[in-house]
């Protein structure tokens, strides 16, 4: 269990794909970088431990866009895809386990990306798939019976883009023994698909197995505003890891703008209450180790 007690906050990691590409990874796959479970698991390895040795004590491992779903259009079976949804862990914990003993503990949190991740067409950032919350929770539920098979330190609830996915996740972790942070992505003071962000984070407020909220892949300058709403009607403890705030040409496919993301945020947002603070795409190893020099 990570220790959300707020005597001094914690540093995940950043964006896994984007140092996977970093290193030579074409990642224009449906799979993204679940498809390196396969094809480079030590690739996977080196990247987590790059960020533990950037002073992250969290890593966040590669299981984002791996669903039965999509493997099996890959035509992976379902014995094949439940070993790499565990083996997503497994990386994790290897590269905790070689990464230099300076005292302090590491973390594993296995992420579990939204439904539309898996559709692999940009829909985590729209959300209202036109899907029941019963039908999401019984989506998502196979996989994460998998994952907490595994015993991670916590489940990586992300990038969840609206309420009715976010419902369906809560219900969908009830009974598994792990505990669960849920994290959403944001358009200023509202969810990607529109609703009010204090009704966003209200939704986990009562689960015992949900034990933080907060927000990711966003643009910095929304972190702030989120850390204020979801005070407003929540006491868990609170995780930002935002991207890095540059724009996303998908015509051209590549990034385009200034960083926005610096270490003077991440200490402004610990003082706002955040309990974690990570980054999520196009922010690197440097940037998580001048994050951790900060906090």
């Amino acid at each position: 269990m990570i220790p959300f007690d707020g005597s001094a906050p914690l540093v995940s990691d950043g964006g896994l794909a984007t140092e996977l590409e970093a290193r030579g990874h074409d990642l224009g796959d449906a799979l993204w970088s679940a498809r390196l479970l396969l094809d480079a698991p030590d690739e996977i390895v080196a990247v987590h431990r790059a960020f533990y040795e950037a002073g992250a004590v969290i890593a966040t491992t590669a299981s984002y866009q791996a669903s039965f779903s999509g493997f099996a259009e890959r035509g992976i079976d379902r014995d094949t895809a439940t070993t790499l949804l565990r083996r997503s862990v497994e990386l994790a914990r290897r590269a905790r386990d070689e990464a230099p003993d300076d005292g302090r503990r590491r973390f594993v949190a296995a992420s579990v990306g939204p439904y539309g991740a898996a559709l692999a067409d940009g829909s985590e950032y729209r959300g209202r798939y036109g899907l029941s919350v019963a039908r999401l929770r019984r989506w998502h539920r196979p996989r994460l019976e998998v994952l907490a098979e595994t015993s991670p330190d916590i489940l990586a609830l992300e990038t969840v883009p609206d309420i009715d996915e976010a419902e369906a996740l809560v219900e969908a972790v009830a009974g598994l023994g792990v505990p669960a942070w849920l994290t959403y992505t944001v358009d200023g003071e509202r969810t990607r698909a529109g609703q009010p962000l204090t009704e966003a984070f209200a939704v986990a407020q009562s689960s015992p197995d949900i034990v933080a909220v907060g927000v990711n892949c966003c643009t910095p300058d929304d972190v702030s505003t989120a850390l204020a709403l979801a005070r407003e009607v929540t006491t868990k403890p609170l995780v930002v890891y935002p991207n890095s705030g540059e724009n996303w040409d998908p015509v051209r496919r590549t990034w385009w703008g200034p960083s926005r993301y610096s270490p003077e945020l991440a200490r402004r947002w610990t003082a706002e209450g955040a309990h974690v603070v990570g980054g999520c795409c196009r922010v690197g190893p440097a940037d998580i180790a001048r994050v951790a020099d900060v906090l």
